[in-house]
């Protein structure tokens, strides 16, 4: 593919980059830039599935209602109605793709998960992402118009006239250059390293949410960051994800003393919404370990519809049908972020966000499960629809405009665990404004550290993202002064409709809140 005929330049390889990549191809040339291998995302880590309207008892209004109920009163409703009935659509163009969804006599084998009132989760086993992001990427490498270079980390945007014309990047063998594009989208993900727990993929350090900031855009919600409630915690990293779907068939949470201690804290016991289960497990730690029981299931359905689950629980020594599942939660999904409209666009004219790093209004206050992937494609969809309707005509160019000195600095990953322990700390589960006013303060001084490291490296360009968007993340966190969803304040307890059913958005040094 010729360069100078590149019109859309695609900063991350997940199923949303990879989505808009395929579906903008036949206006032009894309170019796909991923710091990491392809499949190096969140996406590829994905278990439980994709929620949509597919069963027969199901309707539009009840996804939608139940979306809007997790999300705590911040969802953004006509958003939410688009998404939800744009959803079969999406699942059937994945199935023309290749992916094999699951089946049953003939049917799409439909699970439950949290939150949910209706069984309306698509899946292939407990891999589903995996999946979806394995076809995307044969797809978009064998696509005669589509361009992916791997290992090339985009620094900052290039801003010309207050309009986005592109990126500047460099590789992993030190090369600078200018990638130049009508129309520049971000699709990075989302922000799960900023804590010392994640389940999230080792490129998820909020490096879209931080470049658009700095180049102006508005970046909302950021406060609202959701930590899944079973993660399997040996004591140490990695925090393997324990799928919300394996609750969804059955499986039962029990504290140190075997209890099924859910009862306690909602009607909907293990499905109750992420947030809820992720508190009501942290207050039970303090008085012991918890554990997830699937043993009732046995050994023959458990090999059979969570193979990765299984197989990673047994390298470490647990077997799901005799032993309990020790568990933990763990930073899992950025609910806010880059503040976009339905089809991407983000206020700074040719800059287009989709995916966790953008704020589309659906999640509001908490992610309701399995809506993240359908929104990735749901959007990406949106934003193509929307260009198709005046596509550009001229195309970009690459330059390469000179090298950095690559060079690991010892100090990076000191100052990346002294960040992720103090958002773990104190940005964490539990905040009060105390433990915020020490975090402001820690990330501060981290900041003045950061500056005195020499040479250049992808981990320092991860840690540069990482402070600013911890320190939005923690700003935006001191100022809401209630608890909802999953931002909960020790200091303020209860949910406050009366002052806070509104957004608090940072743009710059600047900070609003509105309705």
């Amino acid at each position: 593919m010729p360069e100078s005929l590149t019109r859309f330049l695609v900063v991350g390889g997940g199923i949303a980059g990879l989505s808009f990549a395929l579906k903008a191809a036949d206006m032009g040339g894309v170019l796909v830039l991923c710091k990491g291998p392809l499949m190096e995302s969140n996406s590829s880590l994905a278990q439980g599935g994709i929620a949509s309207v597919l069963g027969h008892d199901d309707t539009f209004e009840d996804h939608i209602i139940d979306t809007i109920t997790v999300g705590q009163g911040l969802c953004r409703r006509s958003a939410v109605e688009r998404m939800v009935r744009q959803g079969p659509a999406e699942i059937a163009w994945l199935r023309g793709l290749g992916v094999g969804f699951d089946t049953r006599k003939g049917c799409l084998d439909l699970t439950l998960e949290g939150g949910h009132g209706r069984c309306r989760i698509a899946h292939v086993k407990d891999r589903t992402g995996e999946a979806i992001q394995t076809v995307l990427t044969a797809a978009a490498r064998e696509h005669p118009g589509i361009r992916i270079m791997e290992r090339c980390f985009a620094v900052d945007l290039i801003l010309e006239h207050g309009r986005c014309v592109g990126v500047e990047a460099v590789d992993a063998g030190g090369a600078v250059y200018e990638f130049r594009a009508p129309y520049t989208v971000l699709a990075t993900g989302g922000a799960g390293l900023l804590y010392s727990k994640t389940s999230n993929s080792p490129a998820a350090s909020a490096d879209g949410v931080a470049m658009a900031w700095r180049a102006g855009a508005e970046v909302t919600d950021v406060e609202f960051i959701q930590f899944h409630p079973t993660t399997l915690d040996l004591g140490e990293s990695p925090y393997f994800l324990i799928s919300e779907s394996v609750r969804g068939e059955g499986g039962i949470l029990r504290n140190s003393s075997g209890e099924a201690f859910m009862a306690r804290y909602h009607p909907l016991l293990d499905l109750a919404p992420r947030d809820v289960v992720t508190r009501a497990i942290v207050r039970e730690q303090a008085q012991g370990a918890v554990y997830l029981d699937v043993r009732h299931k046995g050994l023959p359905y458990l090999e059979e519809r969570f193979p990765k689950i299984y197989g990673e629980c047994k390298i470490r020594g647990i077997r799901m049908e005799r032993d309990l599942i020790p568990v933990s939660p763990a930073a899992h999904y950025l609910c806010g972020g880059i503040r976009m409209n339905v089809y991407g666009e983000t206020g700074i004219p040719g800059l287009l966000a989709i995916g966790e790093c953008a704020c589309t209004g659906v999640h509001g206050a908490n992610r309701l499960a399995s809506n993240s992937t359908l929104e990735c494609m749901v959007f990406a969809s949106f934003a193509v629809d929307k260009i198709r309707e005046d596509p550009p005509t001229e195309g970009g160019e690459v330059r390469r405009i000179g090298s950095a000195e690559m060079a690991d600095e010892p100090g990076v990953d000191v100052l990346r665990r002294e960040l992720q322990a103090l958002m773990w700390g104190k940005a964490g589960i539990i905040r009060s404004e105390r433990g915020l006013r020490e975090a402001r303060a820690g990330i501060q001084d981290l900041e003045r550290r950061a500056t005195e490291l020499k040479g250049s490296s992808f981990r320092l360009l991860e840690l540069r993202n990482m402070l600013d968007v911890g320190g939005l993340v923690v700003e935006a966190a001191y100022i809401r002064k209630e608890s909802r969803g999953t931002h909960y304040m020790e200091d303020h307890p209860q949910r406050n409709d009366e002052e806070w059913l509104r957004h608090i958005s940072i743009r710059g040094a600047e900070v609003s809140v509105s309705i």
